[in-house]
């Protein structure tokens, strides 16, 4: 009963930070699935990819009715970081554990501090070089989700928030795309991997993760794109500090 408990709660709380930020799922997800579940990481990433993309679809679909979803401008992210995210899969396999760790955390911490500067010193390209250059941005991050082991919204909405100049509820949106993309993808390559799953408790971790990303949805209509903003470079720095805590000294 109490694993129950710890499924429902995580899952509302992985759903209401997909849907109300548009992204940081699988950070919240796998920690919950191995250490209040007990499952192995191999499970509990496998596990992850198939609720963060249910989640994600579901959030996506309410975003989009709201208009926040550039799908042009998605869709070219998305495919062009395919490719590099699978070379530096192949390559994260043969480097340090903890040299991955806090290359992440310095990703992170970056990605907030430029998320936290004043909306003036944003760059602001012309409209038509958004396409190639959310192509640029997109072979980028599928290589850093491919070589740290997650990215998706998390590295994401950053990154069309500061390379793009997208407003925050666009970036939300428009990276529940990609992170839709990238979870079916990598889930193409783990078919195997799901027999060994607990569906018991996955299923309810999932069912409160979809509904808490409607009220996520909510949540962004309601708060400013600045707040969000904030908060979600927030939640970048603390997951900065955590993961370079872990680090074996």
């Amino acid at each position: 009963m109490s694993e129950l408990i710890a499924a429902l709660v995580a899952g509302g709380v992985v759903g209401l930070a997909l849907g109300a930020l548009g992204g940081g799922g699988s950070l919240l997800a796998v920690p919950a699935l191995i250490y209040l579940l007990g499952f192995t990481p191999a499970a509990a990433s496998t596990a992850a990819l198939l609720i963060v993309l249910a989640t994600s679809l579901t959030a996506l679909y309410g975003h989009a009715r709201a208009r926040n979803v550039r799908w042009r401008t998605g869709a070219a992210f998305a495919a062009a970081g395919l490719l590099p995210a699978a070379a530096a899969g192949a390559l994260a396999g043969r480097l340090p554990q903890s040299l991955l760790t806090v290359a992440f955390a310095a990703v992170a911490a970056v990605a907030a501090v430029r998320m936290l500067r004043p909306a003036r010193d944003l760059p602001h390209p012309p409209q038509g070089a958004r396409p190639a250059r959310a192509a640029g941005a997109g072979a980028g991050l599928g290589a850093l989700t491919g070589l740290l082991g997650v990215g998706g919204g998390f590295l994401t909405v950053p990154a069309l928030v500061t390379v793009l100049a997208f407003e925050m509820r666009a970036a939300i949106g428009t990276s529940l795309l990609v992170v839709s993309a990238n979870s079916l993808a990598s889930l193409a390559t783990r078919g195997a991997t799901t027999a060994g799953l607990d569906w018991a408790l996955m299923a309810p971790f999932t069912g409160t993760a979809i509904l808490g990303a409607w009220d996520g949805k909510r949540l962004a209509t309601k708060v400013s794109g600045v707040r969000l903003q904030r908060a979600f470079a927030v939640v970048l720095l603390a997951v900065a500090a955590l993961m370079l805590a872990d680090v074996p000294a």
